[in-house]
């Protein structure tokens, strides 16, 4: 496998690589991670041999492959999304080509074109040619196309689904050595979930960059921390790698602090008998003890983590308890894309919206945001409320001619110093604030509109996409915001521990149009939707229709209409009381199971919080904790039996035609 020996590479007067060796373990998962500006990217471009190295080798075996992502799709792709596809497999489709053109030329040559054939054909069956196209499909369905775009021109596709077939080309292409560079930026939940369980099975070897934590935890056996030129290797997860070097560093930290008394012990020493004869041997053995104790300081280094932990979201303004109200609401442009939406947002909630990509889940935060009109339904917003609206397109609205804080101090009410500090955590530092906005790239603008968005003083934020160009540390810092911040979230993203961060709700936006809120984590909904029969969009065997049972000979025609059973008005009213009744427990359910979540979060704070010494307070707390989750559990199952029982009262009102 591939080895780097005692590679350098700066840029200017700054060393990105600083004579590194790794030798790449064969058939292993690597995770390469370090701030935004370390190298990553250079040193896999310099793997793939797209930039080049200051000094030392990159030696590679003659028969290794490598596969690399593109930046960008290619410019002239195949008729269909397949056939793109399949040219991934160069190898493969070479041999294909051969067969095809021995085949042609047969009449003409048939002895040697005979030959040729069949040596062409051994080695595309033995490589798997004939099941390649069956492969092809599993991989874009994978990706999340259906088989009618799988048969379209990749030329109609927009920019995130060209890259799909991109990434599909190289899952195609199977090579030794797998590079991949934020592989999961164009991807949604249900798509972003199969390419995990697809690179988990992956039997190469798997160097990847990702900003996704869920990622980083399940895939990698190793991690590779670029930092100050430095590539050290940690083994374990992402997780397991912050333990690690939380240990180094404080090991580290005493080693430096131990050597600092020793050198300023021994400088008293100088100081104070240098210039005596009788002392001066003496003096000046610990002169030279100290020019050695000083090179040993050099060699060690505490790395220096973000200085800021947290973004400061001005505190929300006072708003009604419920802070937006949708019944049967419709949303889309010309045709609809969701339709009969019931959503009841009370304040404090924090829902992400989850979804297949495309099915219409930004156009329900713009048309809450008042910027796409509704297509029907009854949409309220409470009283006060003041939305707060951020999405990558704002970047449009920054005046270019401005500076970076100027935008921001125009934008909002907040002070210079305090601009400068949100700015700081969604890195812009030092003279980055003075850059005007015309100079600032793609992902620098939505910075700029996300901190906007931030300090205006609203209490509702709605969210589209918004750690998209953000580094690990700042979604960090966004997610411990927004969890502690007082206001009202609606949210879209695909990262999901920055859902699991933030959420208490989960809103799922289904292909065919319904929705439906669910309380709690993703796990949660998973959880409940496994239980109620609802679709589970991170699982794709989930969101498969279930094929029509073969109808037995004799049997009813299946289009035939179901007979309906007689119902007195007074039946009808009960139900329909019922129906209020469960409607009412379902919402207290779901506030007591709020209610109990923060609780359970303020008893795990004190827990953690509590010195050693406490034990009975802590195993008090502990026991506290595990009997209010006790009661999260029941209340869940008694909101699951109420489901079930409205679902079946709201079947017989439509089926009578009284619903």
């Amino acid at each position: 496998m591939i080895r780097l020996t005692n590679v350098t590479k700066s840029f200017g007067a700054r060393v990105l690589f600083d004579d590194i060796s790794y030798h790449f373990p064969q058939g292993e998962k690597l995770a390469l991670v370090g701030a935004n500006g370390a190298g990553k990217t250079t040193l896999l471009n310099v793997l793939c041999g797209f930039d080049h190295a200051d000094s030392g080798n990159i030696i590679k075996p003659a028969n290794c492959t490598l596969g690399y992502l593109a930046q960008k799709p290619n410019e002239n792709p195949k008729p269909t999304v397949l056939e793109e596809c399949l040219s991934g497999a160069e190898a493969i489709m070479k041999l294909k080509d051969l067969m095809d053109h021995a085949l042609a030329n047969m009449e003409t040559d048939h002895e040697k074109n005979a030959d040729i054939y069949e040596e062409a054909e051994a080695s595309y069956r033995n490589s798997g040619g004939y099941q390649l196209e069956a492969k092809a499909h599993g991989i874009l369905k994978g990706l999340g196309f259906s088989e009618k775009e799988i048969m379209d021109s990749p030329a109609k596709l927009s920019g995130g689904w060209r890259m799909r077939v991109e990434l599909a080309k190289l899952f195609i292409s199977d090579p030794d050595l797998l590079i991949l560079d934020e592989p999961t930026n164009h991807l949604d939940l249900p798509s972003l979930v199969w390419v995990e369980n697809f690179l988990e099975q992956y039997r190469g070897t798997l160097l990847f960059v990702s900003h996704d934590l869920a990622l980083l935890n399940k895939l990698p056996r190793r991690i590779l921390h670029l930092n100050d030129g430095v590539l050290r290797e940690y083994h374990g997860n992402f997780d397991k790698f912050l333990t690690q070097r939380e240990i180094i560093q404080e090991q580290t930290a005493s080693q430096l602090d131990n050597l600092r008394k020793k050198r300023e012990q021994m400088q008293i020493f100088v100081d104070r008998f240098g210039a005596k004869a009788t002392k001066a041997a003496q003096a000046q053995s610990r002169m030279k003890m100290i020019d050695k104790i000083k090179g040993m300081e050099s060699g060690l280094s505490v790395e220096d983590d973000a200085a800021s932990i947290f973004i400061d979201i001005p505190p929300p303004t006072e708003c009604s308890r419920i802070v937006l109200s949708v019944v049967a609401g419709a949303t889309g442009y010309k045709n609809v894309l969701s339709r009969n939406i019931n959503l009841s947002v009370e304040k404090g909630a924090k829902i992400a919206i989850i979804g297949a990509n495309g099915i219409g889940k930004s156009t329900l935060l713009k048309t809450i945001a008042g910027i796409t009109p509704n297509l029907g339904g009854e949409w309220a917003k409470g009283a006060n409320v003041n939305i707060s609206y951020f999405s990558q397109d704002q970047r449009d609205t920054l005046d270019k001619n401005r500076t970076v804080i100027e935008n921001l101090l125009g934008a909002s009410n907040i002070s210079e110093r305090d601009g400068r500090s949100l700015l700081g955590s969604l890195l812009f530092r030092g003279d980055d604030v003075k850059k005007q906005a015309k100079v600032l790239s793609g992902g620098e603008l939505s910075r700029l509109a996300l901190a906007i968005c931030l300090a205006k003083k609203s209490n509702l934020l709605i969210l589209d996409e918004p750690t998209n160009h953000l580094d690990m540390s700042s979604v960090s810092m966004l997610s411990n915001s927004l969890d502690s911040w007082a206001g009202t979230v609606l949210f879209v993203s695909h990262d999901r521990n920055f859902i699991d961060e933030v959420c208490t709700h989960i809103f799922v936006v289904l292909g065919d149009g319904r929705t439906h809120l669910f309380a709690g984590k993703l796990e949660d909904y998973r959880r409940m939707a496994k239980l109620s029969g609802f679709p589970d969009v991170m699982d794709p065997e989930s969101m498969k229709a279930p094929e029509a049972p073969a109808s037995k000979p004799g049997a009813a025609s299946a289009a035939a209409p179901a007979k309906i059973e007689q119902v007195s008005e007074d039946d009808i009213k009960q139900m329909k009381r019922q129906r209020q009744k469960l409607t009412t427990q379902l919402k207290d359910n779901e506030t007591s199971i709020q209610n109990l979540r923060i609780k359970v979060a303020e008893l795990e704070h004190r827990m953690t919080s509590l010195p050693a010494q406490k034990y009975s307070e802590a195993a008090a707390t502990a026991e506290e904790c595990q009997k209010k989750n006790a009661e999260i559990e029941d209340l869940e199952m008694k909101w699951l039996e109420a489901t079930d029982e409205l679902e079946g009262i709201n079947s017989k009102l439509q089926a009578l035609g009284r619903a």
